[in-house]
């Protein structure tokens, strides 16, 4: 089996060559507290604009609260200096990436197709406007596969020509530092991951129990 790459060791060795340097960071991100402990790392290195693209999360309530949560967040822990741009929603767009793949388990094909359809969004957005480098907060959850995540990524920054800041924010206490953001602030953490499919597996989990 091959070594998995330190993608924390990766990103290290970024922000060290950057020298002082702040460049241009398009950040795709899920929620608010997803987003906290992140936030906190990555803005001492980068200018950072937040693409909020998520067609996957249901219901378009939940969509809303989870942006809602998200702005408020950015406003309350000036001076992070941090600009969130809501994207469009349009869930056909998920339903699309998703076909053949609705009874697949959670972390398995569907999930993937779905890391690849916020990402490229964010990819494309990039390099539209002009960013230095792209990435996602998904890889701060203990439920995401960070190699999938960056071999996205990866494959992303070649077709469009956008670097990708490699990440798994998770170690170094990344996840516990965003559990803890996420209580000084009061943030709603969802018990699901975003889309109709894990919402129904939370469910019947709980159904089981």
């Amino acid at each position: 089996m091959p070594n998995v790459p330190n993608y924390a060791r990766e990103m290290d060795k970024v922000l060290q060559s950057l020298d002082g340097r702040r460049p241009r960071l398009l950040l795709h991100a899920c929620c608010g507290p997803c987003s906290s402990a992140v936030l906190e790392q990555l803005s001492r290195s980068f200018d950072i604009t937040i693409l909020y693209y998520n067609p996957n999360i249901w219901p378009p309530a939940e969509y809303h609260r989870r942006e809602q949560e998200l702005e408020r967040f950015v406003a309350e822990a000036h001076p992070l200096g941090v600009k969130v741009v809501e994207d469009r929603y349009d869930p056909q767009e998920f339903y699309d990436a998703a076909r053949g793949l609705e009874n697949e388990p959670e972390r398995g094909a569907r999930c993937t197709a779905c890391y690849r359809l916020r990402m490229r969004r964010a990819a494309q957005y990039a390099a539209e406007n002009g960013f230095d480098w792209f990435t996602t907060t998904l890889s701060i959850s203990p439920h995401k596969d960070a190699a999938r995540i960056n071999q996205i990524g990866q494959e992303l920054a070649a077709e469009f020509g956008v670097p990708h800041l490699p990440s798994d924010f998770k170690k170094k206490n990344g996840y516990l530092r965003s559990l803890q953001l996420s209580d000084q602030y009061g943030l709603y953490r969802q018990d699901y991951c975003g889309c109709v499919f894990s919402a129904r597996q939370t469910e019947a989990g709980r159904s089981e129990t």
